[in-house]
C-alpha cells in the first residue's frame, strides 16, 4: 500500500512511499529518520496525533516535524 510520508527534518521532503500491510507509525518513523528519536518529533497522521502502535492504511498522510531545531537557542 501506499502512504505519503513528508519529513520536515533539514531541508524537508514528501513522497509516496510502499509499506507493507500492518505497518506501525514507530515502524515507519524508525525507517524513514535517520536518528529516530521520537521524544524530539511531533508525528502525525492525516493531520492527527496518534500512538506509536497504530497500523497505517491506503493513502495515510504521515509527517514528521522535529520540535527542536538545531542550532536554535
Amino acid at each position: 500500500m501506499k502512504v505519503l510520508v513528508i519529513n520536515n527534518d533539514g531541508g524537508g521532503f514528501a513522497d509516496y512511499v510502499t509499506i507493507d500491510d500492518g505497518t506501525t507509525v514507530r515502524q515507519l518513523f524508525e525507517r524513514q529518520v535517520a536518528n529516530p528519536t521520537p521524544q524530539n518529533y511531533l508525528i502525525r497522521v492525516n493531520r492527527q496525533p496518534v500512538p506509536h502502535d497504530q497500523v497505517l492504511q491506503d493513502g495515510d498522510r504521515i509527517s514528521f516535524t522535529p520540535v527542536k531545531i538545531e542550532g536554535a537557542a
